[in-house]
């Protein structure tokens, strides 16, 4: 009797045992529940109900990632299904207003002047004299004092979009757009590296992409569209437009420059000239009497921190301008070692200049991670698990809903998001050498 309960036991549980592509619809279904959630508290970004439907998202997120990593090669209809998805919540942010001093009202303003005849680096939107130039949705912008800190490839991003229509509704769908381009970009990718294409959703489903591009809306994820542009032309040696297409990500924001030395020996002299000819044409509509504009680029560098505690510690024995050099010199180092190390062309390599970059910068912002999205297809798990550790940094937001004024995050924040990409630094490192012990030693 007790050995057929425990065959009648086993049966069973073989019985309800779900596929890999029945978990990760399961966990798709878990991602637009908790997303949907999220979406209904967006007014209070960092509050209690977003931060809990956030973190159930990331953590499903993160286990549908184990999923896409470990299962076989999913059908074409999983991978359908999966996108479906992803387009369904992004829907539910899209809808929603954009937060009312969050940066699209800068690109807005930026467009709008532009349009105008005016000069984005040279109009204070809090000058008097700039009062009248003000449409209803330009009026909440942040930081009125300074004039924009924007590179040239994102103002005419701006203008662009404001010549269509002049809204952050529109620049958001404008933002969407890109980032489904990124995703077909991606597609594209994986089949060149021969790897599956269920990967995509990997990066999809990455929450961080729709709390900031169809949510917030941000322009990183024009750079980073730009960025995959470039793998994807160099993958296929198309070396003149993965050249123009990496100049023009850096016209976007100057993060992607830490990319430059993996393309050593990739591309042509002529190549590389072409793009530093197409980024110089960029500038030369915003020149100031020969003057090359920078904006409030100089102030965001002197003064903007947050949630960067390399720069935080090293602040106090060297001053921000050299700081911020060196953040662009670790990149660059860790991009060169890339380079010399491995012979061969992967699209993993490049989100990591970027991300070793980031960890030294002054500020971290949850966006910023958008330029490596993309890239968790095939980077190692840290960049996986730190576009989730990141999450508890929104909670800020909250704080300045309470009337606290923007400043520091609490220690236990930044002890969740970098000690998570630590320990899951150390889990790698010790799986790694125990797999390593393992192998049969050669006579």
């Amino acid at each position: 009797m007790g050995t057929s309960r425990r065959a009648g036991a086993k049966t069973l549980r073989r019985a309800v045992r779900l596929t890999p592509a029945q978990r990760l619809y399961a966990l798709g279904g878990l991602l637009l529940v908790a997303l949907a959630i999220c979406s209904c508290n967006f007014g209070d970004r960092g509050g209690p109900y977003f931060m809990a439907s956030l973190t159930v998202a990331g953590v499903a997120y993160l286990l549908a990632v184990r999923e896409l990593l470990a299962g076989p090669q999913f059908p074409r209809h999983v991978v359908v299904i999966g996108l479906v998805l992803a387009a369904a919540w992004q829907v539910a942010f899209l809808r929603l207003p954009a937060g009312p001093d969050d940066d699209i009202h800068r690109y807005v303003w930026d467009g709008h002047l532009q349009g105008l005849g005016y000069n984005p680096y040279l109009v204070v939107p809090n000058d008097p004299a700039a009062k009248a130039l003000h449409t209803p949705e330009t009026r909440n912008l942040n930081n009125p004092d300074l004039p924009s800190p924007y590179p040239p490839g994102a103002q005419f991003f701006f203008r662009a979009v404001a010549a269509i229509h002049e809204s952050t509704f529109a620049l958001k769908v404008a933002f969407v757009l890109c980032g489904w381009a990124i995703a077909f970009l991606v597609l594209d990718v994986l089949h060149s590296e021969r790897r599956g294409a269920h990967l995509v959703l990997a990066y999809a489903w990455n929450p961080l992409l729709v709390i900031e591009v169809a949510g917030s809306g941000h322009i990183d994820i024009v750079g980073a569209l730009l960025v995959v542009i470039s793998v994807a032309a160099l993958l296929r040696r198309w070396r003149a437009i993965a050249s123009v297409a990496l100049g023009l990500a850096v016209a976007v924001k100057f993060l992607p420059i830490v990319l430059v030395p993996l393309y050593w020996k990739r591309v042509r002299i002529r190549d590389v000239a072409l793009a530093v000819g197409v980024v110089g044409l960029l500038y030369v509509p915003f020149l100031d009497r020969g003057h090359v504009p920078t904006g409030s680029l100089g102030t965001y560098v002197q003064s903007f921190r947050f949630n960067g505690p390399v720069f935080a510690m090293l602040y106090r024995v060297a001053p921000p301008q050299l700081l911020v050099g060196l953040a662009v010199g670790v990149g660059l180092a860790v991009a060169i070692w890339i380079r010399r190390k491995s012979a061969g062309l992967s699209s993993e390599v490049f989100a990591w200049p970027m991300a070793a970059s980031l960890l030294f910068a002054p500020v971290v912002f949850p966006w910023y991670l958008l330029w490596l999205v993309p890239f968790v297809t095939s980077s190692s798990l840290l960049i996986v698990v730190w576009t989730v550790s990141i999450i508890p940094t929104y909670i800020m937001w909250h704080f300045r809903t309470l009337g606290r004024a923007w400043g520091t995050l609490p220690v236990w924040v930044m002890a969740v998001e970098y000690g998570c990409v630590v320990v899951a630094a150390v889990v790698i490192g010790v799986r790694r050498r125990s797999d390593y012990s393992t192998q049969p030693k050669e006579s």
